[in-house]
């Protein structure tokens, strides 16, 4: 079936096919190799046939079409199964930045700290056998869902910073010893140098995420603590289970599909990363798990102060993750198009500057049509999570339900030359102080790139309604966050770049 030239995810253009993404099992190490969305494509000459995807809503999708996706949903299970083990090489001398955590792998004290910390993101990938997606006959998101996965984890990032400690690491991260990465030497002086692209002094954008007794400028940071500390053991669970796959989770996937049904998509569409953004704000909206944390999504590349003000000072109320009585700790997301059909090269050491932050909880983009969920970044390459591994659902209504494949031990480094330029920037705030530091550390990052003048994205002082005669001055204060830009379908310019303003 060809892929649609749309905004998003899974299937590349014929033009575009990128090169094959290896994964490794939970066990080993987990990500898939070899198969590309382009085995998905038909013969020359043939037509498609029509798309089980495109059943949702009123329509109930016949048996014909019911045959169809379970023939794709088993054969996107089987391909996106596959495991190979392969290992990451990562320069020993040069920085390795990972949300904002600094890390040169020069012993092995380092590179177990940098090991451990980054196990303890949480990976969310393809699953199969969960529950019908209501209104359509999927039972698998493999093939089309890897732009939700990536927004979950960015979601899920956030969360933790939220109601854990800033040096919280998961304990069980040593049962995943096996990591997948090599440290070498540089190949050549000329790239042997320790700090090149941004500074290695951290710009922290608040105070209550200082991680230990790092040393400011120094290139080297406090190893996470390691806590057993069961009240963060129980949180950790808990924020896992919130993605679980079963309709009643409010940020698992048919939690989402719902929410994008009002930006017209369905189970089975791609997803680009600004619908995406809008819809973890509507879920996090929605949520009551979830107390003093709100969403605020950028409009036309602008994140309005005023706005973020309003949104994080309506409705706080008292308990263990609130900060201050009278401001929410927030999730600041930015849809962003860096560039035309690739990514400009003036804006990578933004990109750089932007993932060296500790207020940045990652940026959910990808490759053409292969969304993937970046962390951090050694030299030119960045570091990324990858959803693109199809693993068996796990029920987690269950007390004590295994957090394994929950966490990755492979870590995976790309170009920055083959991402692609639509991508969502994500920051966290705790506390209105934290967020006027936010907007003075990432306005300063911002004004790393050569191309000052036409910065990724602006802060400005007051609100949009100031800027603009919106449209939705009567809309629920809960959703002014995310509000999609008045006639962001009429700006669409084909292919990815659905949503977003060009810089």
């Amino acid at each position: 079936m060809r892929v649609p030239e749309t905004e998003g995810s899974c299937g590349p253009p014929t033009s575009h096919i990128p090169e094959a993404m290896n994964s490794v099992s939970p066990s080993a190490a987990q990500y898939r190799a070899g198969a590309q969305q382009e085995d998905l494509l038909p013969p020359a000459g043939r037509r498609p046939p029509r798309d089980p995807r495109n059943y949702f809503g009123n329509d109930e999708p016949d048996e014909v079409d019911r045959l169809k996706a379970k023939l794709m949903s088993a054969w996107n299970n089987v391909k996106y199964g596959w495991s190979v083990k392969m290992k990451t090489s990562f320069n020993k001398t040069s920085p390795l930045i990972l949300l904002g955590r600094i890390y040169v792998l020069n012993d092995e004290d380092e590179v177990e700290r940098f090991q451990r910390d980054f196990v303890s993101r949480v990976w969310l990938t393809y699953r199969r056998e969960f529950p019908q997606l209501e209104g359509s006959v999927w039972t698998t998101d493999c093939g089309w869902g890897c732009m939700l996965r990536s927004g979950q984890m960015l979601l899920a990032q956030g969360l933790l910073a939220h109601l854990l400690p800033s040096e919280w690491t998961w304990p069980g991260a040593h049962q995943l010893a096996d990591v997948d990465m090599e440290v070498l030497k540089p190949r050549s002086p000329s790239r042997g140098g320790l700090f090149p692209g941004p500074p290695l002094s951290r710009a922290p954008c608040q105070t209550p995420r200082g991680h230990g007794s790092g040393v400011e400028g120094s290139g080297r940071r406090a190893p996470p603590g390691h806590s057993q500390d069961p009240h963060s053991e129980a949180v950790h669970r808990r924020v896992v289970s919130w993605f679980g796959d079963h309709p009643h989770a409010p940020f698992g996937v048919h939690q989402l599909v719902e929410l994008g049904k009002s930006s017209g998509k369905k189970a089975g569409d791609w997803y680009g990363p600004s619908i995406v953004a809008h819809i973890i704000c509507k879920a996090v909206a929605n949520a009551t798990d979830i107390r003093n944390l709100a969403v605020y999504v950028s409009q036309d590349c602008t994140v309005y102060k005023g706005d973020v003000a309003r949104l994080c000072e309506q409705g706080v109320t008292e308990g263990l993750s609130a900060p201050s009585p009278s401001w929410k700790s927030v999730i600041i997301l930015v849809p962003v198009r860096l560039g035309g059909e690739t990514l400009n090269p003036v804006y990578t050491e933004c990109v750089k500057s932007i993932l060296s932050l500790d207020c940045c909880i990652g940026i959910i983009g990808g490759k053409p049509k292969h969304s993937l969920y970046f962390i951090g970044f050694q030299d030119e390459q960045l570091l990324y999570l990858d959803p693109h591994y199809c693993q068996a659902v796990v029920d987690v209504t269950r007390d004590h339900f295994p957090l394994e494949s929950f966490h990755c031990n492979s870590p995976r480094k790309m170009s920055f030359s083959r991402m692609d330029p639509s991508c969502t920037i994500g920051f966290y705030a705790r506390s209105r102080k934290d967020f006027e530091t936010l907007c003075s550390a990432v306005t300063a990052a911002l004004a790393s790139s050569p191309m000052e003048k036409y910065p990724i994205f602006t802060f400005a002082e007051g609100q949009s309604q100031d800027y603009v005669l919106g449209e939705h001055a009567g809309m629920p204060s809960a959703h002014r966050g995310c509000i999609l830009p008045a006639g962001h379908l009429s700006r669409t310019h084909g292919g990815s770049m659905d949503d977003f303003v060009l810089l």
